[in-house]
């Protein structure tokens, strides 16, 4: 006893008291306004006493495999599974004395287990306190939150990431027993209390996210799309205020049985921060602001594109193949000309070039916190041939993620500052009587100057000329001034260009002049027939932008008049001449345009504007009835660029115009535009696999 006292001690106690954990409770996951995103509730789960469940089962002559059976019915488990728990062995063969049988469940299914335990007279049943996670919002913000494993654990995203502060310390109740392992009545416990788990507080905005979630789901179904990414960040301190990838998933029910493991896992990856791409040229803004930075290249410098250049014996086609003719500086990136930014990577040369390529953070880490980042691939300056140079100054060749990009681009937004982009904001808890501190707030900004201000503000004003008249027009927004860049990008799989599978981008950031949002469109295998970045990803990120407008209430210097017009989509003005009063309404109706007649005849004669012209929905068109006008059989060749073959055909045919091809692929050039011409004209088409 003297020798051997603190080991027959131990043994002592371990045959008279039991212990059960119990759980803490996860800390929330909040919204940058205090909106729960993540929270846990109060439950319950089964714990097993199996020496006592043995003995009392042995008392009430039942065997294990009888009371199997009905705990699983109670439990909605599988009758072997519950049968294989209860009669579990360790690595040598010799019962178990203690086991979960199932954690999370609800105070109902908690009565029926102890109305069983009681009908049966069985102990060793052991009901106690427990945590389940929940999602308010279901498939909301799915790939940033992530979610737990079974024991409550992060398994994906914030949840993940922030483990070990949301995660609680479990509590401990000691009780002492009698043989049979019951609680004596004069037993003194000994009661450790759960600490519970600190809540994150995220930088995500709900409505922000609402707006990102609304318009990805949106573009889905209009492009048919395989994919689509959206994020709206803060380009001055980096916070990620959207970001929104669908498909998704529901983190309540993470496992989706009609899915592989591999499907399952490939849903819950965050694509905007996991996935890479060749960005095409929203890459070319990268290459601008290189030749800029080292005195290459100035507004009075002059670019002639004839639709392609060679280099080292190779062919490089424009998207554009009959090519942009003499261009300045400003003009190549409106037009995004290929021929242009070759001139310019030949100017910079691979090492200068990857100079600014690293600088922007490419091929790196951006240190986002959440999990799964990928690096994507640059090519090595050593490597780089001319022909690559000249490829990557319009975005081919190398790739990277979505988070990447816009964390470069929001360098140019801020006037040059490379800055960590992050989802916390401040981890927090609460005393007892609520009252709020703060544990960490974000720091790790690494914030770094990597380009001038007045380099990153000029480069802004030039973007700004992208969406008011160039290639990203369809992005414009009357006085909000957002800068930006389309790209359109053939998908590269497994180490090939894939024929019709495109990446379709917009970057953009509002105001110019100081941006307080930007934004990050990326639209992966959009229809084949209708897949231009200018075309489908702006169209996207002027609606996200829109709602940010006004919600945030970012001033417009145009009236609301004028924001109201800008809002309104183009309509090309069909052929109506020759139709009925009421065939020609329901025509100009179908286009969502209003008719007003100047005269009482049936037939129409003629129409100011002309078919062809382009209007705004809701443009009132005037009809004339009567006497046939000299030119009334002329039409307007309205602008086609980014048309599939067979939309080209509809449109041009309705007008009274005929239609000759060149090429294959969608509309890159056209030998008339923006002129009357009379009816029965031929317009030659220029086609081309479109890489923007």
């Amino acid at each position: 006893m003297i020798v051997k006292g603190p080991d027959y001690k131990e043994r002592a106690v371990l045959q008279w008291t039991s212990d059960v954990r119990i759980a803490a409770k996860r800390g929330r996951i909040l919204d940058r306004n205090g909106k729960e995103l993540a929270v846990s509730a109060n439950v319950f789960r089964v714990d097993l006493d199996l020496n006592s469940l043995r003995e009392t089962t042995k008392k009430s002559k039942l065997t294990m495999k009888d009371i199997a059976p009905e705990l699983a019915t109670i439990l909605g488990m599988e009758s072997k599974d519950v049968l294989a728990i209860l009669t579990k062995t360790d690595s040598k063969g010799k019962a178990i004395g203690s086991a979960i049988l199932k954690r999370r469940i609800e105070k109902a299914t908690t009565d029926k287990i102890n109305d069983f335990s009681k009908k049966n007279n069985l102990r060793g049943i052991v009901i106690t306190g427990d945590t389940k996670r929940y999602y308010p919002n279901n498939n909301f913000l799915a790939n940033v939150l992530g979610h737990t494993n079974s024991d409550g654990n992060g398994l994906t995203g914030v949840e993940l990431y922030y483990n070990k502060y949301l995660t609680g310390i479990p509590g401990m109740k000691i009780s002492e027993t009698d043989r049979k392992s019951e609680e004596l009545p004069y037993t003194i416990s000994d009661y450790t209390k759960p600490v519970e788990g600190k809540d994150v507080v995220l930088t995500i905005d709900e409505m922000i996210q609402y707006f990102c979630e609304k318009a990805a789901a949106q573009a889905m179904i209009d492009n048919k799309a395989a994919a689509v990414s959206i994020i709206a960040m803060n380009p001055k301190n980096g916070e990620i205020l959207g970001m929104a990838n669908k498909p998704d998933y529901n983190p309540n029910d993470p496992w989706d049985l009609t899915k592989t493991f591999d499907e399952n896992q490939k849903a819950w990856r965050n694509r905007a921060v996991s996935d890479t791409f060749e960005p095409g040229s929203i890459f070319k803004v990268v290459t601008s602001t290189a030749a800029m930075e080292e005195n290459l290249v100035s507004d009075k410098d002059i670019f002639v594109c004839n639709g392609s250049t060679v280099v080292l014996g190779k062919k490089i086609k424009c998207w554009k193949t009959t090519g942009h003719g003499s261009q300045s500086f400003v003009d190549i990136l409106k037009n995004s000309c290929n021929v242009g930014f070759m001139e310019l990577g030949r100017r910079l040369g691979p090492e200068k070039l990857n100079k600014y390529i690293s600088l922007f953070g490419f091929g790196k880490k951006t240190g986002i916190d959440l999990n799964g980042e990928a690096l994507g691939i640059i090519r090595k300056t050593k490597d780089m041939t001319a022909l690559d140079v000249a490829t990557t100054s319009f975005g081919q060749v190398n790739t990277l993620s979505a988070i990447q990009y816009l964390t470069a681009f929001n360098a140019i937004a801020n006037g040059g500052k490379l800055i960590t982009p992050h989802v916390m904001k401040e981890i927090v808890s609460y005393d007892d009587l609520n009252n709020k501190s703060v544990l960490l707030a974000f720091s790790n900004y690494n914030e770094r100057k990597i380009i001038d201000e007045p380099i990153a503000n000029q480069l802004r004003s030039y973007l700004e000329q992208v969406i008011e008249s160039g290639g990203g027009k369809k992005a414009f927004i009357a006085g909000y001034h957002i800068a930006g860049k389309t790209g359109t990008a053939q998908k590269v799989i497994n180490g090939v260009y894939a024929p019709q599978k495109y990446v379709s981008s917009f970057a953009g950031m509002a105001p110019a002049n100081d941006p307080q949002i930007s934004i990050l469109i990326n639209i992966d295998e959009p229809d084949p027939s209708n897949y231009y970045g200018g075309q489908i990803a702006t169209v996207v990120a002027k609606q996200v932008f829109n709602d940010i407008f006004n919600y945030l209430s970012i001033k417009s210097d145009a009236s609301s008049e004028e924001i109201g017009k800008s809002l309104l989509k183009d309509v090309i003005v069909p052929e109506v001449r020759g139709l009925k009063k009421i065939d020609a309404e329901k025509l100009l109706k179908a286009s969502n345009l209003k008719m007003k007649l100047s005269s009482n005849g049936d037939v129409i004669s003629d129409m100011t504007p002309k078919p062809g012209y382009t209007v705004k929905e809701g443009a009132e068109i005037i009809l004339h009835t009567g006497t046939v006008k000299a030119d009334s059989n002329m039409v307007m060749v309205p602008n086609i660029v980014g048309n599939s073959p067979q939309a080209t055909s509809a449109l041009l045919n309705g007008l009274g115009l005929k239609v000759k091809f060149v090429g294959n692929g969608i509309a890159s050039g056209q030998s008339i535009e923006g002129t009357e011409v009379k009816k029965g004209t031929t317009i030659t088409v220029n086609l081309d696999i479109t890489a923007d």
